[in-house]
């Protein structure tokens, strides 16, 4: 569905716009002059006698008539082979007819053998052909060349009325005006033409340009007619629909049959807000929108296709613009008494005249001092998330750096934490240093909720390709699971179940994972234990 390019060249514009005024005209006159011709040869040799063609000269009508004919035959070739030039071939071609016409006039009878029209008729192919003072030059020729046949046929025929030299002048006074008309139509057919053409040409770049803007729109474009065959479809469209590429649906139904049956459920209730669904072949889940393009009943639909996961993230991209805000006013205000409330506590601790109890209270003072400061640190940190650095990363060799250095920081076994990746060259495209964070929350939080007493905690990362054919990454614990009751809550802010924790682990997890255009998931096991899915965004 890709287009390149939205102008005309302009070179090819100009010769085609050229050639329509030109060498394609000229190619009819050579067609009609190659059949009067004929005619005029055919009338004369078998029907003699039911003319005054070559009445006076039979001899010199035979002889021009056929040479005309030849004449017309060899010009209808150099056209066509465009030799010699246009404008030499113009000239040369109307004079001759010029002139042919007025000996087979001479040897007709003159103007009474009605071959005078002929005349006009080559002054206004003349003068459409080369407009200007070469329709009046060939006016003038043809008058010229009518008046000295009747000048010698006046001297050379005895008897003959010198009245009809009116008539003479008439015809030339009709050559001169069927010269002006031509030259002003054929002016104001070329104007005409070049304003058309501009049109086209605006119309046709402005085309290419909505159709180069629709195929890169990130929100899908489908327009469909009311037989809801399909008419445009941009590329959003095809990825976010997961067709693949060699297919080449007709039908809305062929292409997507939800869709299809979203668009019968709205055109039957227009009112009613159309429902998102979840392509066989996608994760993502689109949300679509219809519009009619018209008024009748005939009339095509345009579909916009929205994917919640950018709108979610495009909410979350002014929530976090939002919550750095309001971290940044409020993170002096709860620093500052908390760093004194910090460092009361560190000097009355350091009193030799406390107790056990009064002990007891300034550890927990320090206690949640320092998870407060967890909670500031943590908001702070989310806040900062408004921007990604996405690279294309080898999912094998970034988990296996990975686990190298936590399993070194934290002093783990070697064999707490595994990985499996299968196709071993599965990519992914995520902000490592953001990547990083996730994973580590997620194993940090199997590490302390997942151990069960008698059994070493165990931690795999899996990688594969899922059924829809993203990449994803399991976190699977063997530890005891998450209860019913408290599934529902666990990527909620601040929610935990562990009295030194601050809640906001599996949420900024979450987060982080919106931002990056992927999503976690838990999925129940039934082998026991936890399951965090990451699902990431489709790598082309």
């Amino acid at each position: 569905m890709k287009r390149t390019g939205y102008a005309v060249p302009s070179a090819l514009r100009n010769a085609d716009r050229q050639d329509s005024l030109t060498w394609k005209p000229l190619r009819f006159l050579t067609l009609y002059r190659l059949v009067l011709a004929a005619l005029l040869v055919l009338l004369f040799f078998l029907l003699p006698g039911a003319r005054n063609l070559g009445s006076d000269n039979p001899w010199l009508y035979a002889v021009v008539s056929l040479g005309y004919f030849l004449f017309a035959l060899v010009v209808g070739f150099s056209t066509r082979l465009r030799r010699p030039g246009f404008q030499l071939q113009v000239l040369l071609q109307i004079t001759v007819d010029i002139l042919a016409i007025v000996l087979l006039m001479y040897a007709s009878g003159g103007l009474d053998s009605g071959l005078g029209i002929l005349l006009v008729l080559a002054v206004i192919a003349g003068a459409m052909l080369m407009p200007g003072r070469m329709a009046f030059f060939f006016a003038a020729v043809a008058t010229l060349a009518l008046m000295a046949e009747f000048a010698y046929r006046y001297l050379t025929y005895a008897g003959l009325d010198s009245s009809q030299f009116t008539r003479v002048g008439l015809l030339g006074i009709t050559l001169f005006t069927a010269a002006s008309l031509a030259w002003l139509l054929a002016k104001r057919i070329r104007e005409s033409e070049a304003l058309a053409e501009q049109r086209g040409v605006d119309l046709a770049n402005l085309a290419r340009l909505n159709e180069y803007i629709v195929q890169r729109l990130q929100s899908g474009i489908v327009v469909v007619d009311h037989r809801e065959r399909i008419r445009l479809i941009n590329d959003a469209a095809w990825v976010m629909l997961q067709i693949p590429t060699e297919a080449r649906p007709e039908g809305l139904t062929a292409l997507s049959p939800e869709l299809a049956g979203a668009l019968r459920t709205w055109q039957q209730n227009p009112g009613r807000e159309p429902e998102a669904f979840q392509p066989p072949r996608s994760e993502a889940v689109l949300q679509p929108r219809f519009t009619r393009l018209g008024s009748g009943a005939d009339a095509a639909t345009l579909i916009y296709l929205e994917d919640t996961a950018l709108m979610a993230q495009q909410a979350q991209q002014m929530k976090l613009a939002a919550l750095g805000r309001l971290t940044a006013s409020i993170a002096h205000e709860i620093r500052n008494p908390l760093g004194a409330i910090s460092h009361a506590d560190q000097l009355l601790g350091e009193s030799p005249n406390l107790g056990d109890a009064d002990q007891r209270l300034v550890e927990i003072i320090a206690s949640h001092a320092d998870r407060v400061n967890g909670i500031v640190e943590n908001v702070l940190q989310l806040s900062r998330r408004g921007t990604t650095q996405p690279q294309r990363l080898l999912l094998a060799d970034w988990l296996n750096e990975f686990v190298d250095d936590m399993i070194n920081y934290q002093n783990l076994d070697s064999d707490t934490v595994t990985v499996d990746i299968d196709p071993v060259d599965l990519q992914i495209e995520f902000d490592p240093g953001q990547l990083n964070q996730l994973t580590c929350n997620l194993i940090q939080n199997a590490l302390n909720h997942g151990s069960r007493s008698g059994q070493t905690l165990e931690v795999k990362l899996v990688g594969r390709i899922s059924e829809s054919g993203a990449p994803c990454l399991d976190v699977i614990d063997n530890g005891p699971g998450i209860d019913s009751e408290t599934l529902g809550s666990i990527f909620e802010p601040f929610f935990t179940t562990s009295a030194s924790g601050t809640g906001l682990g599996l949420y900024l997890a979450r987060e982080l994972a919106e931002i990056n255009r992927a999503r976690l998931n838990h999925i129940e096991r039934e082998e026991g234990g936890s399951c965090f899915r990451i699902t990431f965004a489709r790598v082309d």
